[in-house]
């Protein structure tokens, strides 16, 4: 299974590397792609990704930078909890490519927390002690037609591992007995309701736990989202932009949570700039 794993994502991502020279060689021709840079931030009253509590009880400032150009993007994404007390920080790179009239995106994204590991420098990459974990995803951005949206997700590289009684110090990272090959697949539904913007989704962990090694004492659990095969992420995000001048307006959000596996339920308020 982690054979098949790997050499599908490799296979995606090779495929949105040659289908990204295709597209520059066969359009540069007919039209100039225009380039795009955009900034901004978040401010979240709590950092909630996936259905899990990041940062430690503590709203969450998170920065992000993206550069375009015709299909295809890169950026940076930030998060930086407000807390001195609980202070958790995260800095995440990814490129993706965008296709069939940008239905469907491919996505590379290197995830990387320089808190939770203190013994990690963030230029190594070696399999057994790099603090990076690399994500390959493929998403349905939906349609007119079909107004639904999906997302599969799998880590493939990097600290992505069993705990030794759930010990996160374990250094048990990329051992063939650790990685886990962390799995989550979503799928989303958006509607108009009283010029508000209403976006519900269902997000499941699908990663198979494995069994237990009384060998090694690991405990069998199943990756990133949870201990189980289930659902981790269930809600809605209600979003609208307020008007505070005739040229600018303020977007606020506010997103209701449920995780049905660790019992958890969530309601945070966001503010865009």
């Amino acid at each position: 299974m982690k054979k098949i794993y790997y050499l599908l994502f490799t296979s995606i991502l090779l495929f949105a590397f040659t289908s990204r020279l295709l597209a520059h060689s066969k359009s540069d021709s007919h039209k100039i792609h225009t380039s795009s840079v955009d900034l901004g931030a978040y401010l979240v009253s709590r950092y909630i990704w996936r259905g899990s509590q990041l940062g430690n009880n503590s709203p969450s400032i998170q920065p992000a930078f993206t550069f375009k150009k015709g299909s295809f993007e890169a950026g940076v994404y930030g998060a930086f909890s407000v807390s001195n007390n609980n202070f958790s920080q995260e800095i995440d790179l990814h490129v993706s490519q965008s296709f069939v009239n940008n239905a469907f995106t491919l996505t590379l994204t290197d995830y990387f927390f320089p808190t939770e590991f203190g013994n990690y420098h963030y230029f190594r990459y070696g399999k057994d002690e790099t603090g990076h974990v690399f994500e390959g995803s493929l998403s349905f951005n939906g349609t007119k037609r079909i107004p639904f949206t999906f997302l599969l997700a799998t880590n493939f590289y990097g600290a992505d591992a069993a705990r030794i009684n759930n010990n996160p110090q374990s250094n048990d990272f990329n051992k063939k007995t650790g990685i886990q090959y962390s799995t989550y697949i979503e799928v989303g539904y958006s509607f108009e309701l009283n010029a508000v913007t209403m976006n519900s989704f269902i997000g499941i962990n699908a990663t198979t736990p494995r069994k237990a090694n009384r060998y090694t004492n690991y405990n069998g659990e199943a990756g990133f989202y949870g201990n189980a095969f289930g659902i981790v992420n269930l809600g809605f995000t209600a979003s609208k932009s307020i008007p505070i001048t005739k040229l600018f307006a303020l977007p606020l959000s506010v997103s209701l949570i449920t995780n049905l596996q660790t019992g958890k339920i969530y309601f945070v308020f966001g503010i865009s700039f």
